[in-house]
């Protein structure tokens, strides 16, 4: 199990870029969560295997059809094993 933290740049936001994120976390078997940041980046943390987390890594490059992904950020973080399935956050619910 590995986890990774994405910040993807672009135009990602106002295009459904998380709710195809969403979809395609499920289909890749991924838990986690995506939400939109403030700098007009979205932030994606995602839990599972070395492979589906990758893949989910390649589907947020090439991501929905109006979105223009022109960046992506990845940092290693620890593996929580929390998740319930993959969600999108909306507001502050992260705090």
């Amino acid at each position: 199990m590995i986890a990774r933290r994405f910040l993807i740049a672009g135009r990602v936001q106002g295009v459904g870029y998380r709710v195809f994120a969403e979809t395609a976390a499920a289909r890749r078997g991924v838990a986690g969560w995506v939400r939109n940041r403030d700098d007009g980046t979205v932030e994606v943390l995602a839990e599972g295997t070395p492979e589906a987390v990758e893949a989910l890594k390649r589907d947020l490059l090439a991501g929905p059809r109006h979105a223009d992904v022109a960046e992506i950020q990845e940092t290693i973080e620890a593996p929580a094993g929390t998740f319930e399935g993959f969600h999108v956050i909306y507001g502050e619910e992260l705090g």
